[in-house]
């Protein structure tokens, strides 16, 4: 049964509320979250917080009825500064926290228990519609590609496969979308909403050179004998994608590579982030994986083994 979009934000705000009741618990410096003010508080570390509960959580409260909405002008525009300043400035983290908050983002500071590597993550708790997903930055190493996760909890698995890949990347950025893809008549649907924060943040990290690797997934019976569907979408073919399909077929799956034939409609041309990479300077790859693969671990993380393997080149 879906749940209503009252539980949908309910379920957000007690994931973010308790990792704050935690880190006051931990220090009596932080007295509060920081959240609303014009120059907040940087978030203490936190040893206990792990990017697949919270991601796992987010994923568990959507919900085609619940909440969403673009971002206005002003917000978008902010989203960008929130962007360049990750890349550009990667040690000025209470300016990112203010530029995120003032998204309806609270940022907290960890060691990834999978990796022992360091890394903040941004998560939107809902408020006014904001359902705008959380973004997870490995702090280990200079950013360098971007994991999309554009359809959790409708994509079934795709969350697993883009955190299991963002922590074979040292230094790479994961974004996973913060509503349901037909939630508000289907604009949730970030990656054909060119208006949608998730698409904000992407391009601007597109244009700051980092390559892109976009997760979805198809239904077995949609391209039968398929296991994966690698494309660029409306970009150039590029090395990236090549050495990825590659290296799935390598590997054992069945890969279809769109650029050499069709796909069944799994091409991804109308995808909005890889017709605004088109004319970017960065790669952008859109991998549909079939149910069979998504849904056993062992076959997600072949995927992302071999996706790590071949995006560092």
């Amino acid at each position: 049964m879906p749940r209503s979009a009252s539980v949908v934000g309910s379920t957000r705000r007690t994931v973010i509320l308790a990792a704050a009741a935690a880190v006051t618990a931990a220090t009596a410096a932080a007295t509060a979250t920081g959240w609303g003010r014009d120059e907040p508080e940087t978030q203490p570390a936190r040893a206990d917080l792990d990017p697949a509960q919270v991601v796992d959580e987010l994923t568990a409260g959507l919900s085609r009825t619940g909440p969403y909405r673009d971002p206005d002008a002003d917000e978008r525009s902010r989203a960008r500064r929130a962007a360049r300043l990750l890349i550009d400035h990667p040690d000025d983290r209470a300016r990112q926290e203010e530029l995120f908050a003032g998204l309806g983002f609270g940022a907290w500071h960890s060691t990834d228990p999978a990796t022992g590597r360091p890394f903040t993550i941004f998560l939107a708790d809902g408020s006014d519609e904001r359902t705008w997903g959380a973004l997870v930055l490995d702090r280990s190493a200079e950013a360098r590609q971007v994991v999309q996760v554009p359809h959790p909890g409708f994509d079934l698995d795709t969350e697993k496969v883009g955190l299991a890949l963002h922590r074979r990347l040292p230094g790479s950025v994961l974004l996973v979308a913060g509503a349901h893809r037909e939630a508000a008549g289907g604009a949730a649907d970030v990656a054909h909403n060119g208006d949608s924060l998730f698409h904000t943040l992407a391009v601007e990290f597109a244009r700051r050179g980092l390559d892109q690797i976009q997760l979805h997934g198809f239904a077995d019976r949609n391209l039968e004998g398929a296991d994966a569907v690698v494309s660029t979408g409306s970009a150039p073919q590029s090395q990236v994608a090549g050495r990825i399909a590659n290296g799935l077929s390598r590997s054992g799956l069945n890969t279809c590579r769109a650029w050499s034939r069709k796909c069944g409609q799994l091409e991804g041309t109308r995808n909005a982030q890889g017709r605004a990479s088109a004319g970017l300077d960065s790669a952008f790859v859109h991998l549909e994986l079939s149910w069979s693969v998504r849904r056993d671990a062992v076959g997600r993380d072949l995927v992302a083994q071999v996706l790590a393997e071949r995006l560092r080149g």
